[in-house]
């Protein structure tokens, strides 16, 4: 995709255009985080070193840069939310529309196979565990014991 053209809905449901958009997205918003950072800090030294204004109250001139320096700090915080939030909508995207529907078919197989009586199926599981053997569901720990000893 050029850099002429807007991302739209329909390029993000590729899982390689939403990489790219998302690295897109980093490389732009991660360089404004880090000069909101700096213009934050700078400014909040600023106006750290400020005098008092006549009539202020003992700390009003301390409380008056950290309320007036905080919103830097928030933006600066939000535009880096906003890569974290991209993120999280990538791992959503992937879960609820390209792996779900495979979740679902293989749930659909094995239950099939269950219902047509096939023992395999039964006894396998989900998928990747191994069956449990009776007995052997505490390994030798049990070995030594005997009954009313």
């Amino acid at each position: 995709m050029s850099s002429a053209e807007k991302w739209t809905s329909e390029h993000l449901l590729s899982s390689a255009d939403r990489a790219i958009h998302l690295e897109q997205r980093r490389a732009q918003l991660l360089p404004i985080v880090d000069d909101l950072r700096r213009l934050a800090r700078e400014m909040d030294a600023e106006v750290k070193e400020m005098e008092s204004i006549e009539g202020d109250l003992p700390g009003q001139a301390k409380l008056r840069a950290w309320h007036v320096a905080k919103p830097l700090f928030k933006a600066a915080d939000d535009a880096e939310k906003a890569i974290g939030d991209l993120i999280a909508f990538n791992a959503r995207f992937q879960k609820a529309y390209e792996e779900l529907p495979q979740k679902r078919e293989e749930k659909r197989r094995r239950k099939a196979l269950a219902k047509s009586g096939q023992p395999q199926a039964i006894e396998q599981g989900p998928a990747g565990a191994a069956p449990v053997k009776a007995g052997d569901e505490f390994g030798d720990v049990f070995d030594g014991l005997r009954r009313g000893a």
